[in-house]
């Protein structure tokens, strides 16, 4: 299946939630050339476009970025459930990534995007397994999606399977081997990103080689970290500190690191994250279903620290739709911290331009603003579950009320991989039919 609408796309009559500076919101029109807005004002003329779309009562916003996803782990949906991360990481989810083959990477990266695209998310940040990448950037080339992403690297544990465990040498070379064919491709769309899964999980030569490559290549490190107070405790037994104060204490701290989770902090860490500018992802929904804990998002914003959502992996989620995570992303917050905290507009907020911030994007996508990339998604709001609409906060109305049914048309580098709520770069049938004698097979190996 091919993209469709290239070229001068206009939408007219849209209610536009920019969410740039001065968060404007106002009903008019947004004229697409190429891969760029070219122009957003009350009213375009029709004749400037090669495609219109009608958009009168609905919104148009910036999509979505999610700054943590697994692709890799798609396939283990409903396969992990109700079980604490080490264990789930050891008994169920490292022996299923380790029986992966190039057909089943591919065909778990598409359920994954296919569900991402459909549900509004238009920029991910993934982390692939330690085998196969190559067929997951496939997958991300076809779909459509802008995404940084990068094999993922392990070269340290005793309980780590066999085949995932990996040669430092080998694993540093088939990163680089990657990111050097990858990152750029599709003008830019896609981009490579160093992938250490955790500190328990590789060795300090890895790391610091990856620390050396990520200088070099000026591209961005991607890793979990303070997930699960177990975690820590091996951390602390193994290299004798904290997470945070390890990654600083090896020169890992830098703002091109991402650190997905970050639940246990320190006060030393905090100012740590403050101080080298290093990025956030968090995951409510996986934090909540693996029993991790809550992160403490509302200071960590009050310190200024770049703050992005990811719905993280479908075996611990059990969905990728932003929608969730920004609902969960304000509710839990309130339970400690009260009913004002995580406003609908602050996690919206952090759902677009947050996103962007952690990624280094803000100049690129995360906001609708002339000059930048043509990365946005067009929801219908018409519907039970979203009114009554008379004098309602837009902010509330999609934070709150809207759901991944909502979403009618998304457009990624100025191209519509969503039209009328059906995705034009993936076959549905053949993904769910493949994606089922993937994990068939899987389960057969493993």
């Amino acid at each position: 299946m091919g993209e469709i609408g290239m070229g001068t796309i206009l939408l007219k009559g849209a209610q536009l939630v920019t969410m740039n500076a001065e968060e404007d919101v106002f009903t008019g029109d947004l004229l697409i050339e190429d891969n760029k807005i070219k122009e957003i004002a009350v009213d375009i003329e029709e004749s400037q476009a090669d495609q219109v779309i009608d958009a009168r009562g609905k919104v148009l916003l910036p999509g979505f970025i999610q700054t943590h996803i697994h692709l890799c782990q798609t396939l283990f949906r409903g396969r992990a459930d109700d079980m604490e991360l080490m264990d789930w990481l050891r008994k169920r989810i490292w022996p299923l990534e380790a029986a992966h083959d190039e057909e089943s990477v591919y065909y778990s990266a598409m359920l994954g995007l296919g569900e991402l695209i459909s549900s509004g998310t238009t920029t991910i940040l993934d982390m692939e397994t330690v085998h196969h990448t190559e067929s997951a950037f496939q997958a991300m080339a076809q779909s459509g999606i802008r995404v940084i992403s990068g094999k993922v690297m392990m070269d340290h544990g005793d309980e780590v399977p066999v085949p995932l465990r990996e040669n430092t040498a080998e694993s540093l070379q088939q990163s680089v081997d990657l990111l050097e064919k990858w990152n750029g491709f599709g003008g830019g769309r896609i981009q490579y990103a160093f992938c250490p899964r955790f500190v328990v999980s590789c060795t300090e030569e890895l790391l610091v080689e990856v620390r050396d490559l990520s200088n070099k290549y000026h591209v961005k490190v991607h890793t979990h970290a303070s997930e699960n107070r177990g975690e820590i405790e091996l951390v602390e037994h193994e290299r004798g500190m904290r997470n945070i104060v390890y990654l600083d204490h090896i020169g890992l701290a830098t703002p091109r690191l991402v650190l997905a989770h970050c639940v246990w902090l320190s006060e030393e860490e905090k100012e740590i994250i403050r101080k080298r500018g290093v990025k956030v992802t968090h995951c409510p929904g996986s934090n909540m279903k693996l029993s991790s804990g809550i992160a403490e998002i509302p200071d960590l914003l009050n310190r200024q620290i770049a703050v992005g959502i990811g719905a993280d992996g479908a075996p611990c989620n059990n969905n990728l739709d932003m929608f969730q995570e920004m609902r969960m992303t304000a509710l839990i917050q309130k339970v400690p911290h009260g009913p004002t905290v995580m406003d609908a507009r602050t996690v919206l907020r952090m759902a677009t331009m947050g996103g962007a911030e952690v990624l280094g994007m803000s100049k690129e996508i995360g906001s609708l603003e002339a000059g930048k990339k043509a990365d946005m998604i067009l929801l219908d709001l018409d519907d039970f579950h979203t009114y009554p609409s008379y004098e309602t906060d837009i902010y509330s109305r999609v934070v709150y009320s809207a759901t991944r049914s909502c979403v009618d048309t998304v457009i990624i580098d100025g191209s519509v991989v969503l039209s009328n709520r059906k995705i034009q770069t993936i076959d549905r049938s053949i993904v769910l039919r493949e994606s089922d004698k993937s994990i068939a097979r899987l389960m057969k190996r493993m």
